[in-house]
């Protein structure tokens, strides 16, 4: 069936991104709407109760994004999902869910399932107001949309069966890469990632998990409390690494990864016995907290040019100002490609203010990693 992809294939990139949102409150579809509907380039055009009526609505016509509730009567979100995938193929789907540790626990399992991304629900007390929400919502069904509309377009394309590895796509003429320092020697790994970050991190992490690399793993993703938590425990059993949400004063071990906890600025403090992980509150940067800013500061003023860094997909330019404090103390600046990054936001402003030294695509990302954490081992 592919009367979904004819019927994408009418849409231009001028056209409103078409959204449905499926919840079974009526308070909270109403609320997303028009939160979604004060920006011009998305219009809503389907708003329904459970997962069966969001399949009825995606085989009748052309949606680009969806918005799908977890817990739903009929039909829930996850039993829906695979239908909808399957219905309608360039579709993506965000999956929308309170802030519990299970709704977190089932929204990544959704994206290994083939949702897109997620974003935590408000209340029906905490929604009024919620600008952050308002604008990660929006942010995340552009982004997505964008892509779903890439997707639809190139469908009829003839299948390429040669080469088995496509050419990843070239660096645009205007980006400029730093020449890699000399016998580079990295003590420390820093990994800064928002919208497609989670698949992003799971495809970097597994070239260097089971003992592949020696140095601590410090990640920023922008995520909010309760899902960091799950985020380091698939990190554990997907890649093979010993991954835990930061803790604040604890030392850094080498091998292990630590992700920045939802609302918290995770830095490094440089102590007598070694250094150590440093959790704070501060106003948010780049309209984030967790930033990945004040975590590569801190790491410039405690490790120097012994730093790896690595700007992963994402919306905006956070990383920006850290990474060209990174590169004037010597450390070395990895950035993801534009083909393979869902958002060019963050590795495209460290890539096109010169800071990075390779823009790679993003399966290249962990052997260069690994080539480079090695390398010191070697040494």
């Amino acid at each position: 069936m592919d009367q979904s992809g004819a019927r994408n294939e009418a849409a231009t990139a001028a056209d409103p991104l078409r959204v449905m949102v499926v919840d079974d409150s009526a308070v909270i579809r109403g609320l997303i709407i028009r939160a979604l509907e004060t920006d011009p380039e998305i219009k809503v055009v389907a708003s329904v109760g459970d997962g069966q009526m969001a399949l009825n609505a995606v085989q009748r016509q052309p949606i680009d994004v969806i918005v799908l509730d977890i817990e739903m009567p009929v039909m829930d979100g996850i039993s829906a999902l695979p239908k909808l995938i399957e219905a309608s193929p360039g579709t993506k789907v965000i999956m929308a869910s309170t802030l519990t540790v299970r709704n977190a626990e089932i929204s990544l399992k959704a994206m290994a399932a083939g949702a897109a991304d997620y974003v935590p629900k408000p209340s029906t007390r905490e929604i009024h107001g919620a600008e952050t929400f308002k604008r990660e919502l929006i942010g995340k069904v552009k982004a997505w949309g964008a892509v779903a509309r890439k997707t639809t377009r190139q469908r009829p394309r003839p299948v390429v069966t040669t080469p088995a590895r496509p050419a990843p796509k070239a660096t645009p003429a205007t980006i400029r890469t730093r020449e890699m320092p000399a016998q580079f020697r990295p003590e420390v790994i820093a990994i800064g990632s928002s919208t497609g970050g989670p698949q992003a991190l799971f495809e970097v992490l597994s070239h260097l998990g089971r003992g592949q690399v020696g140095q601590p793993i410090l990640i920023t993703q922008h995520m909010p409390a309760t899902f960091t938590t799950i985020l380091a425990d698939h990190i554990s059993r997907q890649c093979g690494l010993s991954a835990r949400e930061a803790v604040d004063a604890e030392p850094l071990v080498g091998g292990r990864c630590y992700i920045a906890p939802g609302d918290y600025h995770m830095t490094v403090e440089t102590r007598p016995g070694g250094p150590v992980l440093r959790l704070n509150q501060e106003p948010p940067e780049n309209f984030c907290r967790p930033a990945v800013d004040p975590m590569l500061r801190s790491l410039a003023a405690g490790f120097a040019g012994r730093v790896l860094t690595v700007i992963l997909t994402g919306m905006g330019q956070d990383g920006l100002k850290g990474c060209r404090v990174i590169a004037e103390a010597g450390g070395v600046v990895i950035a993801q490609d534009e083909g393979t990054s869902v958002v060019w936001g963050m590795p495209g402003a460290v890539s096109h203010a010169g800071l990075a030294n390779a823009v790679l695509p993003l399966k290249e990302i962990g052997p260069f990693i690994r080539r480079l954490a090695q390398a010191r081992s070697a040494a």
